[in-house]
C-alpha cells in the first residue's frame, strides 16, 4: 500500500527537504501516493480555477502557416497577436519527430534518480545557466506550485554540448534549431505589421538576443482543484513558443475574469506574445495572462522556448510605432532589471509590466 502524508514526513520542514533539497520534486511526492494534498502547495481560494470560470465554447486562433507568402496568413498572425496574445500555429515546418523526440527527452530526464537531477540543483549545477527545480519562486510564494522543471539558458552549443544533461542535450538542440526558422519568420511579419521593415543585427540583439528552454513537468496530483501548476502571470518574453503535450490543461485570460482552454493539437505548437513585445509595440501586441491547472489522473509536459531581448538591451516602444504621433505607454527600461523584478515575486497576474508603465 502506498505510504501516507501523515506516516511519510513529520512536518513542514521535512517535505521541503524532500522536494527542494534532495532533488526528489513534486514528482517525488506525486510517486508516494499522497492521500491529500500537502498545506504548503494549498492555494489560496482566489487563485483556484473553478469551472464557473472557464469559457469552453472559445478558443484561440489556429493558424496554418504553410503559405507565407499568402497575405492572409500575416493578417491572421498579426490579428491573433492584438487580439488573443496567444495563437496556434500548424504546418509550421518543424518535423514532427522532432516534437516527439524533446518530448520522449523531457519524459527521460524527469524518469532520472532524484541524485542524478539533484546535480542540477542551483547549489550544485556546473552552471547557474542549467537550473533544476520545482514551482517558481519558493522563496517568494506563499503556497508552492505543482510542477519540476529542467531550465536551460542557451549560450552556446559548445556550452550546452559541456554542461546540459546528455540525457536530453541533443533533442533539445534539435527544436531549438529548427523552431529558430519559424521564429524568425513570425518576427518579420511582426515587424512590418508596426512599421519595423527590417530586422538588423541592432534589431535582431533587441528582440532575440537571448534564449531559454525549459522542460516543465506536472505530475499526478492528489487534490488538483486545491492547487496550480502554473499560477496566473505572463511571460516577461518578447515571444514563447511552446510544445505541449496531448494532457491539456493550459488556459488564458479571456474577457470578464474567464479562462479559455487552449486544447493540445496534435503537431502544433502554440505561440504567445510576451512582456517585451508588449513593450516595444507600445501595447498594440497583447501579452495575456496564463495558468496551468494540476491534474488528478494524467502526468503532463510542456517545452517552451522562451525568445527573449539581450540581458543589457534597453527595452522601450519602437520609434517606428510612436512615428505617427502616438503617445509612448512604457519607458525605457533595462531588460535585465525588469527580469529579475519578475523573478523576485510569486506569479501575481499582470502585474510585472507596471514596472514599464509610464
Amino acid at each position: 500500500m502506498a505510504p501516507t502524508l501523515a506516516v511519510s514526513f513529520n512536518d513542514s520542514s521535512e517535505i521541503i527537504d524532500f522536494v527542494l533539497k534532495k532533488g526528489n520534486g513534486v514528482k517525488g511526492l506525486s510517486e508516494m501516493g499522497l492521500d491529500s494534498l500537502p498545506e504548503q502547495y494549498i492555494q489560496p481560494l482566489e487563485e483556484r480555477m473553478c469551472d464557473t470560470k472557464t469559457m469552453s465554447q472559445e478558443s484561440v486562433p489556429l493558424i496554418d502557416i504553410s503559405k507565407w507568402d499568402d497575405p492572409g496568413v500575416a493578417e491572421a498572425i498579426c490579428e491573433a497577436a492584438e487580439k488573443w496574445g496567444f495563437f496556434q500555429i500548424i504546418n509550421h515546418g518543424v518535423p514532427i519527430e522532432v516534437l516527439e523526440n524533446v518530448t520522449e527527452a523531457t519524459h527521460q530526464f524527469f524518469g532520472l534518480s532524484a541524485e542524478e537531477k539533484r546535480k542540477y540543483l542551483k547549489e550544485f549545477s556546473p552552471s547557474n545557466n542549467v537550473r533544476f527545480g520545482t514551482s517558481f519562486s519558493p522563496e517568494a510564494e506563499k503556497a508552492l506550485e505543482w510542477k519540476d522543471y529542467l531550465s536551460l539558458l542557451y549560450v552556446s552549443e559548445d556550452e550546452a554540448s559541456a554542461l546540459w544533461p546528455s540525457v536530453c542535450r541533443d533533442q533539445v538542440l534539435e527544436y531549438m534549431k529548427k523552431s529558430e526558422i519559424v521564429v524568425r519568420k513570425l518576427l518579420d511579419v511582426l515587424m512590418k505589421n508596426l512599421n519595423v521593415t527590417e530586422i538588423d543585427e541592432t534589431k535582431e540583439s533587441l528582440l532575440m538576443g537571448s534564449k531559454r528552454i525549459n522542460l516543465n513537468y506536472y505530475p499526478i496530483c492528489p487534490n488538483p482543484e486545491l492547487t496550480v501548476g502554473v499560477g496566473r502571470h505572463s511571460d516577461v518574453s518578447t515571444l514563447t513558443v511552446l510544445l505541449q503535450d496531448d494532457i491539456g490543461g493550459l488556459y488564458v485570460r479571456g474577457n470578464n475574469d474567464s479562462w479559455i482552454h487552449v486544447p493540445p493539437v496534435n503537431g502544433s505548437i502554440v505561440i504567445n506574445v510576451g512582456d517585451a513585445l508588449q513593450i516595444m509595440s507600445n501595447g498594440r501586441y497583447k501579452s495575456i495572462e496564463h495558468r496551468v491547472i494540476a491534474n488528478g489522473s494524467n502526468t503532463r509536459i510542456s517545452v517552451p522556448i522562451f525568445i527573449n531581448p539581450g540581458p543589457s538591451e534597453k527595452i522601450s516602444p519602437f520609434p517606428e510605432v510612436l512615428a505617427s504621433g502616438e503617445k509612448a505607454v512604457y519607458k525605457e527600461v533595462l531588460y535585465s532589471d525588469y527580469v529579475k523584478h519578475f523573478f523576485q515575486k510569486a506569479h501575481d497576474g499582470k502585474t510585472t509590466i507596471e514596472f514599464a508603465e509610464i
